[in-house]
């Protein structure tokens, strides 16, 4: 970690100009930004309720007959959430980080330590992989495929260094009509809770202004940093043409992201002071249950391409 770039928390007026015209500054900005508060924003937790979370998404789109894995690599980790969650569940043994954001892979392996869990980690593009060929038994991401411009060459270079029938998981990406209605809902619940909040019988339950004003304006960067949004069909192809074998895409959450967008939304825009353990349990168990019909009732009635997370796995050749 020595030759390491620093976290930037507070990015200039120049930078942040100039991370208009650069998606992969926008990105360092944006998470390095974002790093010291994205666990409580996004209501993250390295206990049974997100190793449940972990678990279940990598199980339902690649199974469990391989586990443990021995040694995995996580693509533009953030915080860890995916591959911590994994390895207390099980999944994997050792584990390495990645992110392009140097707070992001700081807050990482701070995670890891605290857990007491053996993972390293290193600042890189996931253009342009820093491991050797044939490294890793495992390559997961949560959330990342979205915010990396070239993904055919990512692509080549998960598959480089996975060893040969080596997998690849990743999950949490937006599909191209869920994205849409899943903006929407943020956006109207945002407005909503900014401005009922201003009553004074609600007040305890704004954020101040100066934080909120923060949060727009790293919340406008995400029209840089958002790069993708992803047709099931389309992203399979994609996959195989970069060498995948074995490829298969599989979406959840239509019920699920409809109840769950306002919520998180909602969380993000008042004092976490607020958010009690029994809140973010019923907020929980509810996307839980929708989850339930979502998987058991909506998947047989509705078109995959509704649905707003795509997940993808498959394997080195």
């Amino acid at each position: 970690m020595a030759s390491d770039p620093a976290p930037n928390p507070h990015a200039t007026a120049e930078q942040v100009e100039a991370a208009w015209q650069d998606p992969k500054l926008a990105n360092v900005l944006y998470h390095d930004w974002e790093a010291g508060t994205y666990d409580e924003k996004w209501s993250i937790s390295y206990d049974e309720r997100c190793i449940e979370y972990a678990t279940g998404r990598f199980e339902s789109v690649a199974g469990k007959n391989d586990w443990p894995y021995e040694t995995a690599l996580e693509l533009g980790c953030g915080t860890g959430f995916f591959l911590l969650n994994l390895m207390q569940g099980g999944v994997i043994k050792k584990g390495s980080v990645t992110d392009l954001s140097p707070g992001m892979v700081q807050v990482a392996l701070n995670n890891a330590r605290g857990l007491g869990l053996d993972v390293d980690g290193r600042v890189a593009d996931a253009e342009r992989i820093p491991y050797d060929d044939n490294s890793f038994d495992l390559v997961v991401g949560h959330a990342v495929l979205h915010h990396i411009p070239d993904l055919p060459t990512a692509f080549r270079e998960v598959l480089r260094v996975l060893k040969p029938g080596g997998r690849f998981v990743f999950a949490g990406e937006p599909t191209k009509i869920g994205n849409a209605y899943a903006r929407k809902l943020g956006q109207i619940t945002w407005w909503l809770t900014t401005n009922i909040t201003k009553l004074p019988a609600l007040n305890s339950w704004r954020r101040p202004q100066e934080e909120l004003d923060e949060s727009s304006r790293a919340a406008a960067l995400e029209a840089v940093v958002d790069l993708h949004t992803f047709d099931p069909t389309e992203l399979e192809k994609l996959v195989r043409d970069a060498g995948g074998a074995n490829v298969q895409a599989k979406t959840e959450e239509l019920a699920a992201a409809l109840f769950g967008w306002p919520v998180r939304t909602f969380e993000a825009a008042v004092p976490q002071e607020k958010l009690t353990f029994g809140w973010r349990m019923f907020a929980y168990r509810a996307w839980q249950r929708l989850s339930w019909v979502d998987e058991n009732i909506l998947r047989g009635l509705a078109p995959r391409e509704l649905f707003y997370n795509v997940m993808i796995t498959g394997t080195k050749p």
